[in-house]
């Protein structure tokens, strides 16, 4: 779905309002590929390390048994149920009951059933633990801009989850999914480590203090956020602060004193980086001109598009595209 498409907004006694709350409108544009799924048995004494990787999401389903995870030098002990993500894909490493060496995961030897998909046993033989490894990376500039905003580690515990039980069934089937390599396993526990990390996220988003400041906060305000939906929906709009203002019935004055305090820049300077985000995310996805991009987020002329795109990306349009095609290539 590109953002050109997306739902629009809604107006109740004519002040727009967004059709979907606040976590929705920041999770309805989360686009995952799957960078790859690790169902993992583990047997005590047991370690590994995971490498950083910037632009990946880590994900840990503790199946069964427990680990350890130290990122940034703090340690976060998980038992089965929980769920923990590594939102900035920091290097880190895990362990199970007592502390051992950790190897990298990847020079470890893996049943590799897909580029995307391998098995991996390891271990000294003792109790085992099985938990579902992964890295994932978000692909809208949405779904990346959401990645920023949270925090380093998000640990869900099954024990505290208001979803325990759903949380609970699920990891259930992902393990029953696991035991055995049944034609189309992999399609299904990848698509259950899909859920159980937006799961992870909303869960994040609904009950920690750090989800009501900054982008995600502004997204609760009633105006400032039915104006990020509008600007999220219509980004070729030929928007103004005025017109900004007006579609959520504020004075211009107000609008963009309230806009710069709760997202933390401009409305107009919001808008113009998530024109650029969404022209890379079109730059990346399809094979349309530089020109045709430029339309689409709202400028007339090609020129004053990849102006305004080297000055917020650090390149320019065409060098963007090659870029994309050679990670493609690489990947």
């Amino acid at each position: 779905m590109t953002a050109m498409t997306m739902q629009r907004v809604g107006e109740v006694d004519g002040v727009a309002t967004p059709t979907v709350p606040a976590i929705g409108e920041a999770l309805r544009f989360v686009q995952m590929a799957g960078v790859f799924y690790c169902p993992s048995f583990l047997s005590e004494p047991w370690g590994l390390e995971l490498p950083a990787m910037g632009d990946c999401v880590w994900f840990h389903a503790v199946v069964s048994g427990e680990a350890s995870l130290e990122v940034e030098g703090v340690v976060h002990k998980a038992v089965a149920g929980d769920l923990v993500l590594v939102p900035h894909g920091s290097g880190h490493r895990c362990w199970g009951r007592e502390e051992a060496p950790t190897p990298l995961v990847f020079d470890l030897p893996h049943d590799e059933i897909n580029e995307h998909y391998a098995i991996l046993r390891h271990g000294g033989g003792g109790e085992e633990a099985s938990i579902v490894c992964g890295g994932i990376r978000f692909e809208h500039p949405a779904a990346r801009q959401l990645v920023a905003a949270l925090p380093a580690v998000i640990h869900i515990e099954a024990s505290q989850s208001t979803r325990a039980d759903w949380m609970r069934s699920t990891l259930e089937l992902m393990a029953e999914e696991t035991r055995g390599l049944a034609p189309g396993s992999e399609a299904v526990v990848s698509r259950l480590c899909d859920i159980v990390v937006i799961q992870a996220i909303r869960t994040w988003i609904e009950r920690d203090p750090g989800a009501q400041t900054g982008w995600l906060g502004a997204l609760r305000d009633e105006q400032v956020g039915a104006a990020i939906a509008r600007i999220h929906a219509e980004p070729g709009r030929d928007w103004s602060v005025a017109s900004l203002a007006d579609e959520v019935a504020m004075s211009r004055s107000a609008f963009a004193a309230r806009f710069t305090d709760l997202v933390g820049e401009s409305a107009m300077r919001y808008v113009t980086r998530w024109r650029m985000h969404v022209a890379l995310d079109m730059l990346r996805r399809t094979d349309q001109s530089i020109a045709e991009t430029a339309a689409l987020v709202g400028y007339d002329s090609e020129a004053s598009f990849s102006r305004a795109f080297k000055r917020v990306m650090g390149e320019a349009p065409r060098d963007a595209r090659r870029s994309a095609a050679r990670a493609g290539a690489a990947n």
